[in-house]
């Protein structure tokens, strides 16, 4: 695992890449609910033809619109914050609508027997479209494009992010035993056997089922970081039994990770905040429990992705490729991503450029740790913020207030050296395995090109595009201009 001293190395230094370039890799998520609304053969003629894309993503589920009772957002409101995001390309004839989704096939239940997690039941809907996703794959391979699903890693029932989720036993804990009162996605705990097991069964059913597919990406197979507690999990059940068989002090790194949180939420001044020494957050520690904390989480997800491997191996055979959308550093550091420990188990990862997020977590953060110091200054905590997370060419706005969600026409703001030094410290700790920037089309037109301009270079001509809802005319042709 990269230390504190390795950490300000890599986001410092150029990263170590091959003196060869590698081929050029341009590929677009593409949800169903995409083609289901335009048609595959219009789709595909925009992202192949248009923006010159060599692959494709899409995932194992129909939608239909539904209603704010019964149905999740579209756009994902992100915690309540994204509640400004719209799409680019209307579904259903609208930019912000509730939609409900289904399977899109009969899953083979002798896969999950035993199991606590179950896959959710097919229904009219798969029975009515479900055919659609098979459809697109077997025509993005005739078009010469290589396919991918995306799955979640630890929200079962894993065919999309915006349902499903862990029963209480697996939910991920702080270190005094509670729940997080506020989470961007319902993931479990990555220490539950059972939602691991769940994840790998779902792995071994789709590449039976879908035998078009050349991999698969799961999204979230760490622990996501958008707000400060979230560097604080997992204390949970599952992780106490992982720490036990795995020969960690699980009550050690719990009593440094309360100290270290009783201490954010009270005892922080901006004589602290100034000073270089000064530990923000767990992994920037020199404390042995939290560094036992790091270890732990990335060994965790080290486990978690080894067992997908070899489900996906044992039913799709070598060539199926293993590519986890990942956090970017240092994000990655408090998220258990340990890119140089999870490398002997992946074909790639795709390096999480989310800069629309970026403001919104500075937010969720002080909107967490003034309120419970409130003799810091503003300026003080936003500086340091920005200067911890690496997200700005300076020392960014100057009030909290300042940063928000970024509202479709609203550029993102992330400094473009800050783009670049996350995917070259990324690469440089991954080693030959090949990282893509995962660039993210929200946003306007000039800002998604100079942003997607830097990814595409810092990556040596590798990145992934989320995704297609979010790509206007005008983008798609920038894609194919950009990534020549």
């Amino acid at each position: 695992m990269l230390t504190r001293r390795t950490l300000l190395q890599a986001l410092a230094a150029p990263a170590a890449l091959p003196a060869a370039t590698p081929p050029r890799f341009v590929g677009i998520t593409v949800m169903p609910e995409d083609y289901q609304v335009e048609g595959i053969e219009q789709v595909l003629r925009n992202v192949k033809t248009r923006a010159r894309a060599t692959a494709v993503a899409t995932s194992p589920y129909v939608m239909e619109p539904s209603d704010r009772q019964h149905g999740q957002r579209q756009p994902p409101i992100d915690a309540g914050a994204g509640g400004v995001r719209l799409l680019d390309r209307p579904l259903w004839g609208r930019r912000e609508l509730y939609t409900a989704s289904s399977p899109s096939f009969v899953p083979n239940l002798e896969l999950y027997q035993g199991l606590r997690y179950q896959p959710a039941p097919p229904d009219d809907l798969t029975r009515a479209q479900g055919r659609i996703v098979h459809d697109f794959l077997v025509a993005a391979r005739a078009a010469g494009l290589r396919t991918y699903f995306q799955i979640q890693a630890a929200i079962p029932p894993d065919y999309i992010v915006t349902s499903g989720g862990p029963t209480d036993q697996d939910q991920p804990r702080l270190p005094d035993g509670s729940r997080p009162a506020r989470r961007v996605g319902n993931t479990g705990s990555l220490a539950s056997l059972d939602i691991r097991r769940y994840t790998q069964a779902l792995i071994a059913d789709l590449c039976r089922q879908y035998p078009e597919i050349d991999g698969i990406r799961v999204d979230w197979p760490e622990y996501p970081q958008y707000l400060l507690d979230d560097a604080f999990l997992d204390f949970g059940a599952p992780a106490e039994a992982a720490a036990k068989r795995l020969g960690f002090d699980f009550e050690r790194m719990r009593r440094a990770a309360a100290d270290l949180y009783r201490h954010l939420h009270g005892g922080l001044t901006d004589g602290e905040l100034e000073s270089a020494s000064f530990v923000l957050l767990p992994f920037m520690s020199r404390n042995e429990g939290l560094a036992d904390l790091g270890r732990f989480k990335a060994t965790l997800v080290k486990e978690l992705l080894q067992g997908f491997r070899h489900a996906l191996t044992e039913a799709g055979g070598t060539a199926r490729q293993l590519v986890p959308n990942a956090f970017p550093p240092p994000f990655s550091f408090s998220s258990g991503m340990d890119y140089r420990l999870a490398a002997p188990h992946c074909d790639g990862f795709s390096v999480k450029l989310y800069t629309m997020h970026w403001p919104m977590i500075v937010r969720f953060y002080g909107d967490v740790l003034k309120p419970a110091n409130p003799a810091i200054s503003d300026a003080v905590l936003v500086r340091k913020l920005v200067r911890t997370l690496d997200i700005a060419d300076d020392n960014g706005l100057p009030r909290l207030a300042d940063y928000n969600y970024p509202g479709p026409d609203t550029p993102h703001g992330a400094g473009p050296s800050a783009q670049r030094r996350k995917i070259e410290a990324a690469q440089q700790a991954a080693g030959d395995t090949p990282v893509y920037a995962l660039a993210h089309g929200y946003g306007p037109l000039e800002d998604f090109r100079q942003r997607l301009q830097v990814a595409w270079r810092a990556s040596r001509r590798r990145v992934w595009i989320n995704r297609y809802g979010y790509l206007t005319e005008e983008k798609i042709d920038a894609i194919g201009s950009v990534c020549e």
